[in-house]
């Protein structure tokens, strides 16, 4: 059983939870006191906090609770969605980037190509991913995965959760930017489908450059925005220490960037997170990719790179009367 971690807003229900949690030791220990109803009690008063904490998140709230560590992380998704997952490595130029997971597989009876960001869940899968911050050869390994999916004919599906691309400067030798531009660039000639969901993070061209899709989706609290709260910040007011300012003002909430038209829908989370109830998350999210499928199965692959064309082109574009 994965231990809860809780928040730092979540204080009051980490209390309450943690008095289910003696009661019921007490209860195991085999004394005669009935604690049932108190059990039940705290837990209605648990489910009501919940619900109330997380109907009314801030921006920076909502980007914590899309970090949280035991969010449904990629790997997570393609255990419960994909039945037969081959991962296919390298990018055939330089090497394998990890941050970076891609491959083909079977959803819901379809075979696809599916490409996304693995942070990992603890010290050593996170640093074996380098926290789901591809170099270029990750880029570049979607680009080989997204030509493959053309030339077989099979949809393709992202699912996006990174703090970035790599910084580094052996990323920047070998060519970030190039990479990032046509990794985007790819996603917006592509033939066939593309389904993409923001799982968590969705932050600056490492999230775009596979997001840039005929349907964009985000979950309830995950985050979507050019540059991280920090990062803004330190740029605006150099220092990090006004994060949560920064990410007020960012609108990279989903909520906000579905009113702004730069995603088509909101997927729900359960009350409390996706963590609470990652099952329950990836089948909605599962639900959601495969209506998007269904409603682009009869498009021709003109109507396809014709709608994704539009659809980018017309985020922020504003009528002017006379």
């Amino acid at each position: 059983m994965v231990t809860q971690s809780y928040l730092d807003f979540e204080s009051q229900i980490a209390e309450l939870e943690g008095k289910i949690q003696d009661l019921r030791q007490v209860d195991t220990d085999g004394t005669t006191v009935n604690i049932d109803d108190e059990i039940k009690r705290l837990e209605n008063k648990v489910g009501n906090l919940l619900k109330d904490t997380y109907a009314k998140l801030s921006p920076w709230q909502k980007t914590l609770v899309s970090r949280h560590p035991n969010r449904p992380h990629f790997q997570d998704y393609i255990e419960v969605l994909i039945e037969d997952f081959t991962p296919l490595a390298g990018d055939r130029l330089y090497g394998e980037d990890k941050a970076i997971i891609a491959g083909l597989g079977r959803f819901k009876g379809r075979s696809v190509a599916i490409i996304g960001q693995e942070k990992g869940h603890d010290t050593e899968s996170r640093l074996k991913h380098n926290f789901g911050m591809a170099e270029p050869e990750g880029y570049r390994k979607a680009i080989r995965i997204m030509k493959m999916a053309e030339d077989f004919d099979l949809p393709v599906l992202t699912l996006a959760d990174t703090p970035g691309a790599y910084p580094g400067i052996g990323a920047e030798e070998r060519g970030q930017a190039e990479a990032i531009a046509r990794s985007t660039q790819m996603c917006l000639k592509l033939g066939v489908p593309i389904i993409s969901v923001i799982i968590g993070e969705g932050m600056s061209g490492g999230a775009v450059s596979i997001a840039t899709a005929n349907r964009v989706y985000m979950l309830e609290h995950s985050i979507y925005s050019v540059i991280s709260p920090e990062a803004c910040s330190s740029i605006l007011w150099r220092s990090a220490d006004r994060a949560k300012d920064a990410a007020a003002g960012m609108k990279l909430t989903a909520q906000h960037l579905h009113e702004l038209n730069v995603i088509d829908d909101i997927i729900p989370e359960p009350v409390g997170g996706a963590h609470r109830a990652p099952t329950e998350t990836i089948q909605k999210t599962g639900d959601v990719v495969e209506a998007s499928l269904n409603e682009f199965a009869s498009f021709t692959d003109d109507q396809l790179r014709h709608q994704r064309r539009e659809k980018f082109l017309a985020i922020g574009r504003t009528e002017f009367g006379n």
